[in-house]
């Protein structure tokens, strides 16, 4: 529970940085209730601190922060957790600013461990470098140790920074900033971010991204997208990874979709395998579209500028829009 316990902060290191402290760590779920609610709630006490009975289980999560810490009022941690995720937001707006000015499309792919993000990241970059003409694609790897897949990620060429998070459990605004800037992703082209292997705090931190996509291997559960909602309702896209091994398991690729539209009915699903391509084309498909959309953009807000440029009256409406760089 990383909005309220702060654990491992400071403690992250970035490739390049040299022998710093390798860790850190920061907030979980998003919740929509206010510190007057929070206050209102009962105080810690045996009945709260066993957690709320239900028929066999216990539930730590219906109070107004959503969760539970020992000698912590719910007060207190939805203090804790707006603060952070203020201080976060304000770097994934400058973030998608930066990204913005340039045309970049930029993914934030989630998951459990093991469910094949790498080997997905690496078929997608051999894809879009086979096209005609050629997509240009920059990685950000998030992981708590290692730089292993961005050893692999280089491999196919493509640029790529590892993240090491130490005891974090998910890379925040600040952290993919700085990759970002060192990286520096070439206009029009994808920046693709590989995040730590979770699915509870990845969900509640904006980085800057265009949209979410969570992948979801056919060797889990078919009831992931109910035991994490959060992570399935910040999602734009589901990809439903090695479908290849469908025939070797007891699992119902139908039933998962159901689930996951319950939590998120606009959600768009695609099924596919990294380790033969099948479905490949329709995730193209949806990445090259929305990279499209982004140089669009991007060309509109030039051709507005340059408009202004030639009209005094309207570069003085535009001037702060010209001026909206990122701060280093």
């Amino acid at each position: 529970m990383c909005n309220v316990c702060g654990c491992g902060s400071g403690e992250t290191r970035i490739e390049g940085e040299g022998a710093k402290p390798a860790y850190r760590w920061a907030p979980v779920g998003r919740r929509q209730a206010t510190r007057a609610q929070a206050e209102a709630a009962p105080p810690a006490s045996a009945h709260a601190a066993g957690g709320e009975a239900g028929e066999g289980s216990l539930h730590f999560g219906h109070g107004p922060a959503g969760a539970h810490a020992p000698g912590m009022s719910q007060a207190q941690m939805v203090k804790i957790e707006q603060d952070i995720l203020a201080k976060n937001d304000g770097f994934a707006a400058d973030n998608r600013r930066w990204l913005a000015e340039r045309g970049v499309l930029a993914l934030n792919l989630v998951s459990s461990p093991g469910s094949g993000k790498t080997s997905l990241l690496v078929r997608t970059i051999a894809a879009l470098q086979s096209l005609p003409q050629p997509v240009p694609v920059s990685v950000v790897e998030g992981d708590q140790q290692t730089s292993f897949d961005a050893e692999r990620i280089r491999a196919t060429g493509a640029p790529a920074l590892q993240i090491n998070t130490g005891k974090g459990c998910h890379l925040d605004a600040r952290m993919v900033g700085i990759a970002m800037e060192r990286l520096a992703p070439p206009e029009g082209g994808v920046l693709l971010v590989e995040n730590v292997g979770n699915l509870v705090c990845p969900a509640a931190f904006d980085l800057g991204e265009a949209a979410k996509v969570v992948v979801l291997s056919v060797t889990e559960g078919e009831d992931k997208p109910l035991k994490y909602p959060d992570m399935f309702a910040a999602a734009s896209l589901m990809l439903v990874n090695k479908i290849d091994l469908l025939p070797h398991l007891n699992f119902d690729v139908n039933k998962t979709i159901e689930f996951a539209l319950r939590v998120n009915p606009r959600l768009q699903v695609i099924s596919l395998s990294a380790s033969t391509g099948e479905g490949f084309e329709a995730w193209l498909d949806w990445l090259l579209t929305r990279r499209k959309a982004a140089r669009i953009a991007r060309a509109e807000r030039l051709a507005g500028l340059r408009d202004a440029a030639a009209d005094p009256v309207a570069e003085a409406d535009l001037e702060p829009a010209a001026n909206s760089g990122r701060a280093g």
